[in-house]
């Protein structure tokens, strides 16, 4: 039996959630201050769809050619792509596992309403060079070379990080931040910082009932998906005995061929772990994506994984737990360029008929970064602390233009009629 290993489990299963009673709590926060472009930028929206079935591409990864500038499709496909205009860069570059990559000139592209359509690549896993027919041991292998296969040195990483609450289909809290990331090099042990540099909010704490749902540990919890920089997150030394590891059918990203690996939790071991995807570079054997989920199978277990603090005549049960990260390559070195973990979980109260089902989606993406070259570092007062709570650092929303120079995540239609709504409320209250 193996037990050793729950905490890490525990550890990469955050964010861990905090369920507060609240009684008669109207809360809204808006920021005083307003932000404005003061950089000329060129904006770009557009979608990324399927050129055959013409379905959305989500979290497509979109690249300024020669630069390191990039942002990510959302849940509807949707991208907002902002350049410089001091950047000389003609070109951008459209990529999305399983799909061929599309180069494209920005004299093509229009500042908004533009369709870029990527077609599938199918091949089968026969058709690419297998150096071993063990999966596992090729699992092993990628986690030997991530000190080669991934960046060496400090890098400063500009990142936009966006969690949203809902309950059922309506949001009830959005929290979005600019935050810097002084990446240690992947073949270290020391951990990566964080600095928030600026974040904003929106909580209408009167649609969440009389429970308010908080996530602790913010960017901190889409950094601890870098497993290969936490490879003892998920995968430790003991993994032959908790998972069992297949090949699938390879794809490429990036027009590279791409191993797809299956992994799953063992049926001898009780304790709730991980199953999911790998996909691996075949001529580096660099992990390039990995999409997981938490097992369920015993909802008990696994809601302790992740829950802090409950009301205690509340019965909470998780009923999603998924996980995705993405990496990036350059100069034929991988770094950390997108994660996701979306969790969902049922209320039951005592004496109540009906429960109330809330969803959580956390993200992070790099959209600028930089080697390290003056050997500066996060001063120990701006660190964020790993314990934090966006919704509560974050200050409001106020301006439509809250991050002028920066690329975000497109938000989708329903957060941004949200905070439309929580803004139009809060009129109606002062007058």
């Amino acid at each position: 039996m193996v037990t050793n290993t729950i905490p890490f489990v525990k550890k990469l299963a955050k964010p861990i959630l905090i369920f507060l009673l609240l009684i008669g709590c109207h809360q809204f926060s808006y920021a005083s201050k307003t932000y404005i472009d003061t950089v000329g930028v060129n904006r770009y929206r557009g979608i990324v769809l399927d050129s055959k079935h013409k379905k959305p591409l989500i979290f497509a990864s979109i690249t300024v050619n020669g630069t390191n500038i990039s942002t990510v499709t959302n849940s509807q496909g949707k991208f907002l792509l902002k350049i410089p205009k001091k950047i000389n860069s003609q070109h951008i570059t459209v990529s999305f596992l399983g799909y061929t990559s599309k180069v494209i000139n920005l004299k093509n592209l229009e500042n908004k309403n533009n369709v870029i359509k990527l077609d599938t690549y199918i091949e089968e896993l026969s058709e690419v060079k297998i150096i071993t027919k063990d999966a596992l041991s090729l699992v092993k292998e990628a986690l030997k070379r991530r000190g080669e296969n991934y960046f060496n040195d400090d890098t400063n990483m500009t990142a936009f990080y966006r969690e949203t609450i809902k309950k059922r289909r309506t949001y009830v809290s959005l929290s979005e931040a600019v935050v810097e990331i002084h990446k240690q090099p992947y073949n270290t042990s020391r951990s990566d910082l964080l600095k928030l540099y600026k974040s904003r909010k929106s909580t209408d704490y009167r649609k969440l009932d009389t429970i308010a749902l908080k996530l602790r540990g913010g960017p901190f919890s889409t950094l601890h998906l870098d497993i290969m920089k936490n490879p003892h997150l998920i995968f430790t030394e003991n993994m032959d005995q908790i998972y069992t590891f297949t090949f699938d059918k390879s794809t490429k990203i990036d027009n590279r061929p791409i191993y797809v690996i299956n992994f799953k939790q063992k049926s001898s071991v009780s304790e709730p772990f991980f199953y999911g995807k790998l996909y691996i570079d075949a001529q580096s054997l660099a992990l390039t994506s990995a999409k997981f989920k938490v097992n369920l199978d015993n909802p008990e277990k696994a809601g302790k994984l992740f829950i802090l603090k409950k009301p205690r005549k509340a019965n909470v049960i998780p009923i999603e737990a998924s996980y995705q990260v993405n990496y990036k390559v350059t100069n034929n070195k991988w770094y950390y360029g997108y994660s996701r973990i979306q969790l969902g979980f049922k209320v039951d109260y005592d004496k109540k008929l009906f429960n109330s089902v809330y969803y959580s989606t956390i993200e992070m993406a790099i959209t600028n970064w930089e080697k390290n070259t003056t050997n500066k570092s996060i001063k120990l007062k701006d660190r964020l602390k790993s314990s934090v709570i966006m919704s509560d650092e974050a200050s409001g929303f106020e301006d439509g233009e809250f991050w002028g120079e920066y690329n975000v995540i497109e938000p989708e239609k329903p957060i941004e009629a949200a905070i439309k709504k929580i803004q139009k409320q809060l009129k109606r209250n002062k007058t």
